[in-house]
């Protein structure tokens, strides 16, 4: 019998912004303003409060304008802002890139107004001009997911966001051919962060455009991902305390959250895609993380949606930032959905 899974409450979410977007980090479950703010997760938080519907209305708003405010004219974001309200980057990075670009492609799908989506199209459009100069594997994946739902949002009928998928996920499966080898079938020589994102990437570019090669390919690196690191039915990220190098000893800390988050979207792209109900257990693999079943056995979200920041070899991190409270509602959020029948939305 399927477990119900509740929408989360957006509380703490609300407490880390302010009218200019998301306060980057937390001294236990207080903004530390002093942080400021980043494209990276407003990104996220756009997409999360888009998907928490009515309640998360209002928040949304907020971090759609600070996104029309961090792209430059040349269609690149800036990525960090100042608690002054100054940018303090001429120019982000490519995660930053990729971030924005996906969720202003969720926003043309999923957006709650004719003119939230008009204004999502137009930061696609104009992100659209960098998307060759991508390289890492991750930017491809964040990438993919923007293209994706825009192109669903199109109605599958744009043609150069279908060869952008397609582009982008040729560049995975390069990656994936030039690193793997027996016994490690990965896309690069240390598994680090995010690193599920890759094969759902996959997974969701093979489900849009009916290639049958990239669905194999991601099913067969998310196997080998769980392999790595569901132990006992207990998911144990790579911690960021050393990553996992090919032939070496994987880190088990510092655990991360996004990590758990990108295991959900990854078994449930899974699910779609090669039609198996399996996939439902390790999504909830992942959300189980987050409510207790991990190596540290602690409870990781509070009652008001925050999630603490990390599990390390001496514990739990108390302090609940941005990123770290995204990826536990982005999973709830995708697993209550789900555990309603409705077609879950991705993070």
């Amino acid at each position: 019998m399927r477990r119900k899974v509740q929408s989360p409450s957006l509380e703490h979410l609300a407490i880390l912004s302010d009218d200019v977007g998301i306060i980057q980090h937390a001294v236990y479950d207080v903004p530390n303003r002093t942080t400021g703010y980043c494209t990276d997760d407003v990104a996220r938080a756009f997409m999360v409060a888009v998907a928490a519907g009515e309640p998360g209305r209002g928040l949304a708003a907020r971090y759609l304008a600070f996104l029309y405010d961090a792209q430059l004219p040349d269609g690149r974001y800036h990525n960090f802002m100042g608690y002054d309200r100054n940018w303090q980057d001429a120019a982000g990075g490519f995660d930053a890139y990729g971030r924005a670009l996906w969720a202003a492609g969720y926003g043309t799908r999923f957006a709650p107004s004719e003119s939230w989506r008009r204004v999502c199209w137009t930061l696609l459009e104009r992100s659209l001009a960098h998307l060759e100069a991508l390289e890492a594997p991750r930017p491809r994946a964040y990438a993919i997911f923007g293209l994706v739902h825009a192109y669903v949002a199109t109605g599958r009928q744009n043609t150069a966001l279908r060869e952008g998928i397609a582009r982008q996920a040729a560049g995975l499966a390069r990656a994936y051919d030039e690193h793997h080898a027996e016994g490690w079938s990965w896309f690069e020589e240390t598994m680090t962060y995010d690193n599920a994102r890759l094969p759902e990437a996959l997974l969701q570019a093979g489900w849009t455009l009916n290639d049958a090669s990239l669905i194999e390919l991601g099913a067969r690196t998310l196997a080998y991902y769980e392999t790595v690191t569901v132990e006992g039915g207990v998911f144990v990220p790579i911690g960021n305390d050393g990553w996992y190098p090919r032939g070496g000893a994987r880190a088990r800390y510092s655990q991360q959250p996004l990590e758990a988050a990108a295991l959900v979207d990854a078994a449930l792209i899974a699910r779609t895609a090669l039609g198996d109900l399996r996939y439902e257990a390790l999504a909830r693999t992942g959300l189980d993380w987050f409510l207790g079943r991990n190596t540290a056995r602690a409870a990781m979200v509070s009652e008001s949606g925050g999630c603490r920041d990390g599990i390390d070899a001496h514990g739990v991190n108390e302090n609940m930032g941005a990123e770290s409270t995204l990826a536990y509602l982005a999973s709830a959020i995708a697993l209550a959905r789900m555990s309603t029948e409705v077609a879950p939305v991705a993070q």
